[in-house]
């Protein structure tokens, strides 16, 4: 294995699905994270399967939200090509990316979760079934909060069941669970400490999560969270264990939200491809761990050479 100063890194970006924004800030950080630390660090914006590698690639470092980078697809079209990359693989990709299939690993794994339905647009005359209203609605495969919403009553639910089957013809109606919203960064074995996600209103949608995008909202981020010690690591341990519940091989984000009533912690999701600005979640939580910007992304690229 070649030594990080000696390689020559391609920094995967943009991509063609509705993250492509996010993903082209995420590049521009990793880029000026890895200027210096190895022998030679490309862009390279991503539309399709039709990308072209700067020769002499070592490793493409992905960091392509969303479809086609987080999903399998572009795991899968690197490994055609005998080119490594970083992060999880493409099963561990497609599971984690699609919500109803994650959601069944928890299940199967005993991952704290919320209860949940699938339902399926084209059967006509559609309600929020055994998990009833309050509840959320999300499509099961887009990341960054899009097509998610909060339900209160039969009004939103008519919007939002509209706005999510714009994304695919069956959509995931989970149980709302009103709590702290808290993010889990796992890189190798270790487990990050634990950031408080605070929306300064509203939930953690896509305008506060990029105010810089959107223009609007904002949130707070506290690092480590403010909790009990015991609460801390039931949180991390359950983080943990969706990630491993997954396959997921490398680094991931877990998204995990912590009932109000009980402190009980419920996984959401698992983050393959998290956001990697320079003040994106997984790096807060890595500086918060005493691991830079440059270390984590140099980390990162270390790791993923073990499943090449």
């Amino acid at each position: 294995m070649k030594q990080p100063e000696e390689m020559h890194v391609a920094v995967l970006a943009g991509g063609p699905g509705s993250e492509r924004e996010v993903s082209l800030a995420s590049a521009e950080g990793v880029v000026g994270a890895l200027e210096g630390k190895v022998a030679r660090v490309t862009l390279v914006d991503v539309r399709g399967s039709d990308f072209q590698l700067p020769e002499g690639t070592d490793i493409g470092f992905n960091v392509i939200h969303g479809t086609f980078g987080e999903d399998g697809a572009l795991q899968r079209e690197m490994e055609k090509r005998g080119v490594l990359y970083t992060g999880a693989r493409a099963l561990s990709s497609e599971v984690a990316f699609d919500k109803v299939t994650s959601k069944k690993r928890f299940l199967a794994e005993d991952v704290s979760t919320p209860a949940s339905e699938v339902v399926l647009l084209d059967a006509g005359n559609v309600g929020p079934g055994s998990v009833g209203i309050p509840c959320v609605v999300k499509p099961p495969r887009e990341g960054s909060s899009v097509g998610v919403h909060l339900v209160e009553n039969e009004e939103e639910w008519e919007a939002a069941i509209a706005d999510a089957g714009k994304y695919s013809n069956d959509v995931l109606v989970e149980q709302l669970i009103r709590g702290k919203e808290l993010t889990v960064g796992i890189v190798g074995d270790e487990v990050l400490p634990v950031i408080h996600i605070k929306p300064r209103s509203g939930f953690y949608d896509i305008s506060n999560k990029y105010p810089w995008m959107t223009g609007e909202g904002g949130t707070d981020y506290i690092c480590p969270a403010d909790l009990p010690e015991d609460v801390t690591r039931e949180v991390q341990a359950q983080a943990l264990k969706a990630h491993q519940s997954l396959g997921i091989e490398v680094y991931s984000r877990v998204d995990v939200l912590l009932c109000e009533d009980t402190n009980q912690p419920f996984v959401l999701e698992v983050n393959t491809i998290p956001g990697m600005t320079e003040s994106s979640l997984l790096p807060k939580a890595a500086a918060a761990a005493g691991m830079n910007y440059a270390t984590l992304c140099l980390k990162i690229i270390k790791l993923s050479f073990n499943f090449g």
